[in-house]
């Protein structure tokens, strides 16, 4: 299973960009897809998910309401619509797959880097003030 993610770049305060995950080598259909980011001196932290069952989205309170994740399943890729950028969001982004079948109470879970099996290579986001 490769993970190829793109979309990075440099924004100004306010403005948007769309990250891509392309999935390769299984489908991304049936498992949970997160975006993780890590800022320089920072651990990785969470950002948000798409469950594997239902497809419902889950997001960090830093970015909710301003970030969205979405599925394409004929291109296997997940997508991470950001808007209202600000300088804090800037860091290394990262998209990842969890082999784990979890719901109800467990899909907290997904919220931990640990969870996940599978790793992009990152793709920076820089946001200038």
């Amino acid at each position: 299973v490769q993970l190829q993610a793109s979309g990075g770049g440099l924004v100004q305060t306010g403005g948007s960009l769309r990250l891509s995950c392309a999935v390769s080598g299984r489908t991304l259909n049936s498992y949970t897809m997160g975006w993780f980011r890590q800022a320089p001196g920072k651990e990785r932290e969470f950002v948000g998910f798409s469950h594997w069952r239902n497809k419902n989205t889950y997001y960090a309170d830093s970015v909710k309401g301003r970030f969205t994740i979405s599925r394409d399943n004929a291109k296997n890729t997940v997508y991470l619509q950001m808007n209202g950028l600000k300088p804090e969001d800037t860091a290394v982004y990262y998209c990842a797959q969890s082999s784990s079948h979890l719901i109800t109470s467990a899909t907290y879970r997904y919220r931990r880097p640990e969870e996940y099996d599978y790793w992009g290579q990152g793709t920076l986001v820089t946001v200038s003030s």
